[in-house]
């Protein structure tokens, strides 16, 4: 991936961030320490959201995640579903394991929502289009944070080259229906793995903001959002946008490793609410 020029006039800026996790809704919901709040869980689960509506009875609990967290982002960039209704939004969904428990449910031989497991992510990104209007362009992206960041660079491309007028960087990591799977790769010890649905809203912007994706340090947000949060894989950088933008927002550099590689962003954060009420 060719680094775009730091400085480069690209229009875009981060106006709203949804977060849940297992600790609750938002950044204030984080602990000081995950790993002592943790107190020695290997998983800090989030519940299935109760929607109405019978086309939800038969989403998965990732997909209903997926629809609460863009909901959250709209309530933090004070917005209504009109505002990105349409084929000017693109939607760009990342998870490292989103489709695990479809796998588990394939292996074992049970009948679950989804006939095919690795249909999952796929699943997941058009509820969320079928619930918000979305008819823009999309992109699914496999892997941890540093797809995150990936997907925060496609974004700003999209907006750079006017294919779209916002964007919606969405991950989901869920971990509870194979948490058996996960504890046996030592990396995950000893930070608690903390499922996750984050979501960050980018908007056409005439701000002037530089943009970067390249290997690098990923900096004091990453570090914090390790301490506070727990091991969230795709949605750190999420998280860590979040914390910037209740820290009164500028330009915020995100990013991490997985899988030997590092990878880090610099775009602009709108300041805004610390928190998103339920």
């Amino acid at each position: 991936m060719m680094p775009i020029a730091p400085g480069t006039r690209r229009g875009a800026r981060v106006v709203g961030v949804g977060i849940l996790t297992g600790w609750g809704n938002g950044v204030t919901a984080l602990p000081a320490n995950a790993r002592e709040a943790a107190g020695g869980r290997a998983v800090v689960p989030l519940g299935q959201p109760v929607m109405d509506g019978e086309r939800f009875r038969r989403a998965t609990r990732e997909c209903l995640l997926g629809v609460e967290a863009v909901a959250a982002t709209l309530r933090d960039a004070g917005l209504d579903r009109a505002a990105i209704r349409g084929n000017r939004t693109a939607l760009l969904f990342v998870t490292a394991g989103a489709y695990g428990p479809s796998n588990v449910d394939f292996v074992l031989g049970r009948t679950g929502t989804l006939h095919f497991p690795y249909t999952a992510p796929s699943a997941l990104s058009g509820e969320v289009a079928i619930e918000f209007g979305l008819t823009g362009a999309y992109v699914i992206l496999i892997g941890a944070a540093t797809a995150t960041v990936d997907a925060l660079w496609q974004a700003s491309r999209l907006l750079a080259a006017g294919r779209c007028d916002s964007a919606l960087v969405l991950a989901i990591e869920t971990f509870a229906d194979c948490e058996a799977l996960w504890r046996r790769a030592r990396w995950t010890l000893p930070a608690p793995l903390v499922e996750s649905a984050a979501c960050a809203l980018l908007t056409a912007d005439d701000a002037e903001s530089a943009y970067r994706a390249a290997a690098g340090d990923p900096g004091a947000l990453q570090a914090e959002v390790e301490t506070r949060a727990g091991r969230t894989l795709a949605a750190a950088p999420l998280i860590a946008l979040g914390l910037a933008r209740a820290a009164g927002g500028g330009i915020a550099r995100v990013g991490g490793t997985w899988r030997g590689r590092t990878a880090v962003i610099e775009l602009a954060t709108a300041g805004g609410a610390a928190s998103v009420p339920a």
